[in-house]
């Protein structure tokens, strides 16, 4: 093999294929990035449960494939000169020229490198930079403990026209529906996705201008155990095996009638929680008493440190006071992409509804439903 390539577009594509190697790999070569040069340039990494592939464009002098150490791979190429990248295999070893700078990597065999798997059959698509708005909004409530595997994973929920992503971890709940282009119209499914794998996927496909979303739902042929998506945009691809599990019937929470209404401005309110919360011990709460026109933040109590603060809140319904973890509250505004927090009470002892301010007659397409913690007293 012996290739020319610019050094931004090959660290832009082995930083993209390194996302899917292994921290611990089973074997050896699960560690390497195979490095495939034809017409293009292919890199390709595999750990049995994400695949990611990126195509790049070459001057291809001569043809070959070479499987190298990934992680040093990365690390080289984010480190180069911004010069263009001679890439030369002699035997065992892979030479990367750029510059005055040359390194050589021992490379691992081939044939010994597992088959990737086949990009399931196309669901549909969909904008990227509205796909990965969607994503991030909703895994902002996924749950980060492993012993429980459904809840680490992010719901993608297909009708129609309609994509619906859910995440939880049983103390918030974040719901975000947005439009995309299915395959068939009468497409209907409901996966569970690893959410820190669509996290990464999503951002790093905003080079294109589209993300194409392949399925096969378990028991399919080529599924394979609990199923299978794939994303593909602007030369990447990626699949990931779909999480087993059931997950929470969430539907039933979210409630359909409130007695308490607030709007508040989003900057303000996130950034008072932030400096009452410097105060609040871990897992402690930040307290707020909503009354007509105002909103009291308050956190620590008795001899320890203590913080006030009280901010404009147009407020319709009976004085409530609630609490919240600081952090998940920050996390469900950080989420919105409203200039202005709604937040819908029933009861100060029951989840609470953040949502932006949606347009007359609209139904809000994200929505943030946090449990609230228990005030002595």
């Amino acid at each position: 093999m012996k290739i020319q390539v610019e050094r931004d577009v090959l660290a832009e594509a082995v930083a993209w294929t390194a996302r899917a190697l292994p921290a611990r790999p089973a074997v050896p070569v699960l560690a390497g990035i195979r490095l495939q040069a034809a017409a293009d340039l292919t890199l390709s990494s595999f750990d049995y449960d994400v695949s990611a592939q990126a195509r790049v464009p070459v001057d291809a002098e001569e043809e070959g494939e070479a499987l190298v150490s990934g992680r040093l791979l990365a690390e080289i190429t984010r480190s180069l000169p911004a010069r263009p990248v001679e890439i030369t295999t002699d035997g065992a070893r892979a030479t990367l020229a750029c510059g005055s700078a040359t390194f050589t990597l021992l490379t691992m065999p081939t044939e010994d490198y597992p088959t990737l798997p086949e990009m399931p059959p196309p669901a549909g698509s969909i904008g990227s930079d509205a796909f990965a708005s969607a994503v991030s909004q909703s895994a902002t409530a996924a749950g980060r403990d492993d012993t429980l595997p459904a809840l680490t994973g992010v719901r993608i929920e297909i009708e129609g026209e309609t994509l619906t992503l859910v995440s939880t971890d049983r103390y918030r709940l974040a719901v975000r529906e947005l439009r995309w282009t299915p395959a068939r119209p009468d497409l209907s499914a409901a996966v569970l996705v690893p959410a820190r794998a669509l996290a990464d996927t999503a951002r790093a496909l905003t080079a294109g201008a589209e993300v194409s979303i392949a399925l096969a739902l378990p028991g399919e042929e080529g599924a394979g155990g609990e199923g299978m998506i794939g994303f593909e945009g602007g030369g990447r691809r990626t699949t990931t095996r779909l999480l087993g599990g059931d997950f929470p019937r969430y539907e039933s929470l979210l409630p359909k009638q409130v007695n308490a209404v607030a709007e508040l401005a989003t900057p303000s309110f996130a950034e008072a929680v932030k400096r009452v919360a410097l105060v609040a011990e871990r897992n402690t709460a930040v307290r707020l008493s909503f009354s007509a026109g105002q909103l009291v933040l308050e956190a620590g109590t008795g001899d320890e440190a203590q913080a006030e603060e009280v901010i404009d809140a147009s407020f319709e319904g009976d004085d409530i006071q609630i609490a919240f973890n600081p952090q998940y509250l920050l996390d469900g505004l950080t989420a919105l992409d409203s200039d202005i927090t709604r937040v819908s009470f029933t009861e100060s002892g029951k989840p609470a509804l953040i949502t932006g301010k949606p347009a007359p007659d609209e139904q809000p397409d994200f929505r943030y439903l946090l449990m609230p913690i228990r005030l002595g007293g």
